[in-house]
């Protein structure tokens, strides 16, 4: 079976075409400024030149005919005809509670992603029309939408409520949905497997460390908490996001400086996390190479967010009775050998310590705890992809 995997932001697409017998990755790519006349359009193959171009591209369901064109192109194409593509399967970053499992699209699906869309009008909307733009040009062939916030759903109340007059959660849905939740289940279960233990019997705490971060409870496999809540604003220090904060400096800082809603969701969202308190960059390497030259302001964020980072850690291992082992994953946590090190520098009480050397790498999975640690520390790359496409199958097969 080749399923092609899409993801699609407000102005991006990102896809895969996977073979899932031996799960080979056939071409891979991106575009970016979808809507602008300078878009940009990346395709790649195993062991083949990169296709680059920049033109325009007025919306997704252009951008998807581009895709589809140049995976039958007889250059740079590695199919025979469109026939060849089975299913595909798409990434949805809101399932609210209608959702606990991925679930193949049909008319009811498509208006309970419209209803969703209420409380994620910056993300639901261009996932929606990824779909509807496959649907259009691929009529015949099975979609399937995979959620960011399916796995989540094993939350207890306790976890995920706040507290709010209920009826903001019984009647508008309030609640700590969280994120991210195909990366953590991919990685959860990626490092029971290199344990060789059964899921079921661990406790894991997953960090998801990049420009977006969130931190995971999974116990026995399932979700118990995690840092992301009503909207991917709140939990850890981000790139640009503020995480946690006092609600009420919101409409503090609204009065005094006579910021609308829109304005103060910007400041949250897009000037503050590490670049608002480094004043440098979002970007963690530029911030990191900042504060070996002295930067105090750039420090002080790197500190901030190892700080929290670690903080989690220690609450997650609380609510779990304990720990057997923790993760980190994506851009930071995957590449960031120094911020792996800050992170863990005080987690030695849980029985694990760091290995200088195992944590010397860069995107590659490895065990990097110390000989016999009792909390087992692993560096493992994330792959939603993947996920995704085995979920695609899974349903699509049937």
């Amino acid at each position: 079976m080749n399923v092609l995997v899409v993801n699609c932001g407000s102005s991006s697409l990102k896809y895969q075409l996977i073979n899932m017998n031996g799960e080979q990755v056939l071409a891979k790519g991106q575009f970016e400024r979808i809507g602008a006349d300078d878009a940009i359009f990346t395709h790649k193959r195993p062991n083949a030149d990169k296709l680059e171009q920049v033109k325009p591209i007025k919306n997704h369901k252009e951008a998807l005919k581009i895709l589809l064109d140049i995976l039958v192109d007889k250059q740079y194409g590695v199919l025979n005809s469109m026939d060849e593509i089975d299913a595909v399967g798409h990434r949805v970053v809101h399932g609210a509670e209608k959702f606990a499992d991925s679930v193949l699209i049909d008319d009811n699906v498509m208006k309970a992603l419209d209803e969703c869309a209420q409380i994620a009008p910056l993300h639901n909307p261009p996932n929606i029309e990824g779909i509807e733009a496959c649907k259009a040009i691929m009529p015949n062939v099975p979609q399937v939408a995979v959620f960011d916030t399916a796995f989540h759903q094993t939350m207890p109340k306790e976890a995920f409520l706040y507290a709010l007059p209920y009826e903001e959660y019984a009647e508008l849905g309030v609640r700590k949905y969280g994120f991210h939740g195909t990366s953590h289940r991919y990685v959860s279960q990626r490092c029971a497997e290199l344990m060789g233990k059964d899921i079921k019997a661990l406790r894991i705490i997953s960090c998801h460390l990049g420009n977006g971060s969130s931190v995971t409870a999974v116990k026995g496999g399932k979700s118990v908490d995690t840092s992301m809540g009503f909207t991917p604003l709140s939990g850890l220090i981000m790139g640009t996001r503020s995480g946690d904060i006092d609600p009420a400096i919101i409409p503090f800082l609204m009065e005094k400086r006579h910021l609308s809603p829109q304005e103060i969701d910007t400041l949250l969202n897009k000037k503050s996390g590490v670049l608002g308190i480094s004043g440098v960059s979002n970007d963690f390497r530029t911030i990191g190479d900042a504060a070996k030259e002295g930067n105090e302001r750039a420090q002080l964020a790197l500190d901030m967010f190892h700080y929290h980072v670690r903080a989690t850690i220690g609450a997650y291992a609380a609510v779990m009775g304990g720990v057997d082992a923790i993760i980190f994953t994506a851009g930071v946590g995957e590449n960031g050998i120094d911020d792996r090190a800050a992170i863990c520098e005080g987690l030695e009480y849980l029985g694990t310590k760091i290995d200088p050397e195992k944590n010397n790498v860069r995107g590659e999975e490895r065990e990097i705890s110390i000989d016999g640690a009792k909390v087992k520390l692993f560096a493992i790359p994330t792959n939603e992809e993947i996920m995704i496409a085995r979920d695609t199958q899974r349903l699509a097969g049937k």
